[in-house]
């Protein structure tokens, strides 16, 4: 039972001071270490496909919506002279 208390009395008490954060901080380091280690990079390739098709669908968007806004603004001319 003695066991039981310590636990609880060590689980209570908050981690504060210096050291406690240093501590925290080395441990926050080492795991975000360990996480990029397994982290995969797209290729050169890949990306450069990426980018290309982003661009393309940029273009086509906005080349759709400048004509929409033109239609939309004769048609307003007509409506409201």
């Amino acid at each position: 039972m003695s066991k039981k208390k310590v636990k609880k009395q060590t689980q209570v008490e908050p981690k504060t001071g210096l050291t406690a954060k240093v501590r925290e901080f080395s441990a926050f380091f080492q795991q975000s270490k360990m996480e990029m280690k397994k982290v995969t990079y797209p290729s050169r390739k890949q990306t450069l496909t990426t980018c290309a098709s982003v661009l393309v669908v940029v273009f086509i968007v906005s080349l759709f919506l400048g004509i929409v806004d033109l239609a939309l603004a004769k048609i307003l001319e007509v409506v409201l002279p």
